[in-house]
């Protein structure tokens, strides 16, 4: 080899030492190497060719090493050897490649090339098919290696807590762009969310509930105003309910928008805040969308009041949540009557609708099952003339069909057949002197 010319793997003429890679699968690679080369490199080659390991000589006096590898980590182990002979010690090899080269560098000692693939993961963009390998092969790093699962860690309270919260804002502003509050939606409810996975975020800290519900307020309050100037605007000109298109988009809008706080404020626990707004807004609520939806039109938005009252309802007839009987009445009364209409319309559509390959238009039966039990709950707990009268009002009308109070027409009829009895001891009571 001519003074100053860098040695080449694979030079026959020159190379000092032969290097076997072995699998357990019988696959040998003979690779023609230089022993300054691998010693300066690698600390496997150092030891193995130091004085004080015993070498067998073979081929013309040359030494030979073996290594012994998987079979998968083959092509990485030469591309190791390779790297030993370049002026860079690694190459873009992509994430996996990369990953593999790191684990065939650490096998052979090669902090140089492992430490120049670690850079290149580290800062590397990853699908998930890369996350997986990354993970995969954690277990069996070198420690100083660990930041490559820096993006991966779970993240602490305090960061979670603020990027919830700073969505939270995005997800019930009015100025937020429609694609990042839809974002922010979905996100927050996926954090949220309980599967095979625990919910992103606990909720301990009392501050960050109060933030969502000054959140949910300012939502609520901008709701109620669009409210009162429909009202207001409808009071107006009676005849040109319906016909912009303007206001049923605004409607429908804070409908969605409250009908994902509902989704949000229940896995939170706090939904009595959203119950006490909701049933004390029902009249008006109904007579905005009855107004900006008077048919067929905007059914959707319609389903979406059905859908968070049915939320609003269950909370009521089945939590904690304490209403004094005149609200529950009011409340019950509204969604019936609206319920009925609304459920009509739905079933009329999906008749009419010919085309069988056109989505029908509707809810999920369990919307309206809760919405119904919850209703039927609710009716039971009110004075038995109250009572009464709903459940007169109920059978009088042209969509008895749904809500189906037929449980609380059988117990209002046997309570009140064996009132006089069950109560006979408030008559003792008053007769006695």
């Amino acid at each position: 080899m001519r003074r100053g010319t860098r040695p080449r793997m694979g030079d026959r003429a020159t190379s000092d030492v032969v290097v076997r890679l072995r699998t357990p699968e019988g696959r040998d690679e003979w690779l023609y190497c230089h022993s300054a080369v691998l010693a300066a490199g690698s600390k496997y080659f150092a030891d193995r060719l130091s004085d004080a390991w015993p070498t067998c000589q073979i081929l013309d006096s040359r030494y030979c090493v073996e290594v012994h590898c998987a079979e998968p980590d083959l092509s990485s182990h030469v591309t190791a050897l390779r790297l030993l002979y370049a002026d860079e010690p690694v190459s873009r090899f992509g994430v996996r490649g990369a990953l593999a080269l790191l684990q065939a560098a650490e096998h052979l000692g090669c902090p140089r090339i492992a430490a120049a693939c670690a850079d290149y993961i580290e800062s590397a963009p990853w699908d998930e098919a890369d996350e997986e390998e990354i993970l995969a092969a954690a277990p069996f790093l070198a420690p100083q290696h660990g930041r490559l699962l820096a993006r991966l860690r779970p993240i602490d309270p305090a960061p979670a807590a603020g990027i919830f919260l700073s969505a939270f804002r995005h997800a019930t502003s009015a100025a937020a762009p429609r694609e990042l509050k839809s974002a922010a939606q979905e996100q927050l409810e996926y954090m949220l969310t309980e599967d095979d996975d625990a919910p992103l975020l606990a909720f301990d800290d009392d501050s960050v509930k109060s933030q969502v519900k000054d959140c949910v307020t300012g939502l609520l309050n901008r709701f109620s105003d669009f409210v009162s100037s429909a009202l207001t605007k409808q009071k107006e000109a009676p005849c040109s309910g319906g016909d912009d298109g303007e206001p049923q988009q605004e409607l429908h809008s804070f409908i969605s928008d409250i009908s994902w706080v509902c989704q949000v404020l229940s896995k939170l626990e706090m939904m009595k805040y959203l119950v006490i707004y909701w049933l004390g807004a029902s009249s008006h609520v109904v007579e905005v969308v009855e107004a900006a939806c008077p048919g067929f039109d905007c059914l959707k938005t319609r389903l979406k009041v059905i859908e968070i009252s049915a939320k609003v309802l269950e909370a009521a007839a089945f939590s904690n949540i304490v209403l004094p009987a005149e609200k529950r009445c009011h409340a019950v009364n509204v969604w019936i009557r609206f319920a009925g209409r609304t459920k009509a319309l739905v079933d009329q559509a999906d008749v009419g609708d010919g085309d069988a390959e056109t989505p029908k238009i509707g809810l999920d039966g369990e919307v309206w099952q809760g919405l119904e039990s919850a209703i039927v709950s609710i009716v039971l707990t009110l004075p038995s003339n109250t009572q009464a009268e709903i459940l007169s009002e109920w059978l009088q009308s042209k969509h008895a069909c749904f809500p189906d109070l037929t449980e609380a027409f059988d117990t209002w009829c046997y309570r009140s057949k064996v009132a006089r009895t069950r109560l006979s001891f408030l008559n003792n009571i008053n007769e006695a002197p």
